[in-house]
């Protein structure tokens, strides 16, 4: 599960580098999300197609949703998948990931609470309880010391303007477990994750159309083939999210999640050269044990 992080705090990077590179406006945002969406089907497609029992699986999910087993709003995780890629290439570039993670995580949290208090997930009801809260108030707590020295630095109204952008998007994470959890229980991991890429691929497309109207311009692709890892960490993430959600539920892998995402930013920033100061080391222990203390709650 903290893995699950990592690889969103990595491909938050890759994203809005990418993104940056490919031009100005939405539609480099939009652009740089479509093109790992179609990388990544085109991984999963081969994937899928070679093997009975996965087409079978498939062709099921559609006579799960004509039936009435699955309800059509649980295949709309790859739109919020969509959302949340899309919002990496817009904010990131901007505000760094440092922040974005702050502002992802911090949506994540609270919307993770909710979610399993809905009963969303495919675990079931899991209610509020004091413990439970805590736990997710260690991590809005934590991400905000990991990222206090960005903050003061940063211009503090275009920051938080453009923090809205990734706190929706995680609350809309913790939204795309819960559901995808609920597929994967009938059709497997793999055929949920080729789903959510489809679902999301086309969403996507028709919001690149809209986005042409808007102030923007592109570039050439660029060469640095890093910069197209995005779809391939995405297929990672929802596989093993829509996997361990089963077990662990929305806001223990969402704890988990935002421990990897912390931690990870503060690896990415080292590498880069940015500074870490004493806040970001000690954030990203406090984060790490708000996790154990989310994971070792009873039911």
């Amino acid at each position: 599960m903290l893995l699950v992080g990592a690889v969103l705090a990595l491909q938050a990077e890759v994203n809005g580098r990418f993104a940056h590179s490919l031009g100005t406006g939405l539609r480099a945002g939009i652009t740089a999300a479509l093109v790992g969406f179609v990388i990544a089907l085109a991984i999963l497609a081969p994937l899928v197609a070679l093997r009975a029992d996965r087409r079978a699986d498939l062709v099921r999910v559609v006579g799960l949703v004509r039936g009435g087993e699955v309800p059509p709003v649980g295949l709309v995780g790859g739109l919020l998948g969509a959302f949340y890629i899309t919002s990496q290439g817009l904010a990131v570039g901007v505000i760094g990931v440092a922040l974005f993670n702050v502002a992802a995580t911090a949506g994540q949290s609270v919307s993770g609470l909710l979610v399993d208090h809905a009963g969303l997930g495919p675990g079931g009801r899991q209610t509020w309880s004091v413990p439970r809260m805590v736990a997710a108030g260690a991590a809005l707590t934590a991400v905000a010391m990991a990222t206090a020295e960005r903050l003061v630095d940063a211009p503090v109204g275009v920051t938080l303007l453009l923090a809205c952008l990734p706190l929706a998007a995680g609350a809309g994470l913790s939204v795309q477990q819960a559901l995808n959890g609920r597929v994967a229980h009938r059709v497997g991991p793999l055929v949920t994750t080729f789903v959510n890429f489809v679902v999301g691929a086309v969403g996507l497309c028709v919001v690149l159309l809209v986005s042409l109207a808007l102030p923007g311009q592109f570039a050439e692709l660029p060469d640095n083939g890093w910069l197209y890892v995005g779809g391939p960490l995405g297929i990672i993430y929802i596989w093993l999210a829509a996997l361990l959600v089963r077990v662990h539920g929305v806001l223990v892998l969402g704890m988990a999640i935002i421990g990897g995402q912390v931690v990870g930013a503060v690896v990415i920033e080292w590498v880069t050269g940015v500074h870490v100061g004493l806040f970001g080391y000690l954030g990203a222990v406090l984060v790490v044990a708000g996790v154990v203390v989310a994971a070792r709650m009873k039911r």
